[in-house]
């Protein structure tokens, strides 16, 4: 059963704002890392952020200025995001690793549409 519960998701219109969470929901897994990816229709998923265990962040340099993650990695981090466009429309997912294990949330839909 996957323990990463995403939230916050919606519509907006372009040049708003919406702030994703993802949380915890269960046990201690002691994750090497979290982040955030996305993914629009007919594309692959594509990493928007990341932040470690010593809580070191990277945004995707196309992002760099509009996105901030935040949080902490035992509990639940979060995806600021600013100034959204029409292309930033797609379904983000969280993903949480250890070692050589991945898991995923269920996704949550943002639509950026006047």
């Amino acid at each position: 059963q996957v323990p990463l519960v995403e939230s916050g998701g919606g519509l907006v219109q372009p040049g708003g704002s919406l702030r994703l969470s993802c949380v915890i929901s269960r046990g201690n897994f002691n994750f090497d890392a979290m982040g955030w990816y996305r993914q629009a229709p007919g594309e692959q998923h594509d990493l928007v952020a990341s932040i470690t265990s010593t809580g070191s962040t990277r945004v995707a340099d196309s992002l760099k200025g509009r996105f901030t993650i935040s949080g902490d990695i035992a509990g639940a981090i979060y995806l600021q995001m600013n100034n959204l466009q029409p292309e930033d429309t797609a379904v983000y997912y969280c993903k949480a690793k250890k070692g050589q294990l991945s898991y995923w949330g269920q996704g949550t839909q943002v639509t950026v549409s006047s």
